[in-house]
């Protein structure tokens, strides 16, 4: 438990957010337009990223049925909107004793120095810096499987596999059997999503008329799961009901399956079983960025995830606040922590954005209650299912279909609404529609 107090005078207070995932923009942004633009604060932001993409579409991006151009955010442009500034870099190191986060030099794509390595100073920190998918050490799995941490993987996903398509198609030599064949490393949301998706561009794909190939019947998907059943997560009877729908629209799922080696063949499991795949993605096992490990003295959990209080502080450091993926805050009256989703990190950005100002007079802040309201999975254009949790009964409200796809659109929205305010939203929802209409339904390139 943190000992030393903290009574920050607000006048010339520097509030620097770094991470600008879900949780640290709409954090950002909220600040901006309350201390930033009054200048009771000076609101900083910064990322190693330029731009922001909210990260449950990563896999829709990776599969080709989402440009991330028409959803991608400036990071300049929403700080110039919103009264507060953006830094671009890459978290590295702090000294709390000067108050100093350390960043490493920003280079560009040909290795050339843009900045050098830089010091941004600090009255109060929020470290949003989201997670990152763990391998667990797995032999082969950094070098031939591609994670969906970021929009710069998912996108090479997506290269790779038109790339794989293109060959196929238009190669004088015999078509790789293994080539269009997908292993997916994890039977989470993520991993079930991506192969609704994938499934998905597949048939999209047909309507172009390949000839030499049919991507409905050559690109054999499969989600290779650890644990005895898929979204381990939701209830089993919707588990079980997804693992039937993924068999209708021909994605083979495979359970109790640990993965021990990943090579330029496919996957090998514990029990000796061998996925053939050209394409692997790990979408398995969660743990916090690397970089928190050099963060001067922290206390940290086996997922290198930082220790907070319930009022969102680091145990050591109460200058130092951290939410989202990042953190592993306590849950009163549950078995573990605060789990990392995207719902908790919109919550304990909301709750910062309120009470970080009255901290500026000196006032504490009060604990944080997470609320859980389920979870649901997108199956893309073929359903969707989840459970809500029913303030009524104190139970799960099991969903499926049409109804749970309108719900999972919606939490998309909110995000938006957060960013944006409810025109900006609207113009954009209407903007999507009518380019929908006339644009190809995937990405082909």
């Amino acid at each position: 438990m943190a000992t030393d107090k903290v009574s920050p005078a607000a006048a010339g207070h520097r509030i620097v957010i770094v991470g600008g995932g879900a949780g640290g923009l709409e954090l950002a942004t909220r600040l901006g337009g309350n201390v930033g633009r009054s200048g009771a604060a000076t609101v900083i932001l910064i990322d190693q990223a330029r731009t922001h993409l909210w990260k449950p579409l990563l896999h829709r991006i990776a599969a080709g049925t989402m440009d991330s151009t028409d959803h991608e955010l400036d990071y300049l442009g929403q700080a110039r909107r919103h009264h507060f500034h953006y830094q671009p870099g890459t978290l590295v190191g702090l000294d709390r004793e000067q108050r100093l986060v350390q960043l490493a030099p920003l280079v560009d794509g040909e290795g050339a120095e843009v900045l050098p390595p830089r010091s941004v100073p600090y009255d109060t920190l929020v470290l949003a810096v989201g997670s990152q998918s763990n391998d667990f050490g797995t032999p082969g799995a950094a070098q031939y499987a591609i994670a969906l941490d970021t929009p710069i993987q998912a996108a090479r996903f997506h290269s790779r596999l038109v790339n794989a398509c293109l060959r196929a198609e238009f190669s004088p030599d015999p078509v790789d059997p293994k080539a269009l064949e997908v292993a997916i490393i994890g039977g989470g949301a993520t991993g079930v999503e991506l192969s609704a998706e994938l499934r998905n561009f597949a048939r999209e794909l047909v309507g172009f008329g390949p000839s030499r190939i049919d991507p409905q019947h050559d690109m054999r998907i499969t989600i290779i799961e650890a644990s005895p059943r898929i979204l381990p997560a939701l209830p089993e009877r919707l588990s079980a009901a997804t693992r039937k729908l993924l068999k209708q629209i021909d994605v083979e799922v495979l359970t109790g399956e640990r993965v021990t080696e990943v090579d330029a063949e496919g996957v090998r499991t514990e029990s000796g079983l061998a996925v053939r795949a050209g394409l692997v993605v790990w979408a398995a096992g969660v743990k916090a960025p690397a970089c928190l490990a050099a963060l001067n003295g922290l206390e940290r959990n086996r997922a290198n995830q930082l220790a907070v209080e319930v009022s969102l502080q680091t145990t050591r450091d109460l200058r130092i606040f951290a939410i989202g993926d990042c953190a592993s805050c306590p849950w009163p009256g549950a078995a573990g922590p605060v789990p990392p989703r995207a719902q908790a990190a919109h919550q304990q950005a909301s709750h910062l954005a309120r009470w970080l100002p009255r901290h500026l007079k000196g006032q504490p802040i009060p604990p944080w209650r997470y609320r859980d309201f389920g979870s649901l999975v997108s199956l893309g254009r073929f359903s969707a299912v989840g459970s809500l949790m029913d303030s009524i009964t104190r139970g799960s409200l099991m969903i499926e279909g049409y109804f749970a796809r309108l719900v999972y659109l919606s939490l998309y929205k909110a995000h938006e609404y957060a960013l944006h305010g409810v025109r900006k939203v609207t113009l954009d929802v209407l903007a999507r529609f009518l380019t929908r209409r006339t644009a190809p339904h995937i990405k082909l390139h």
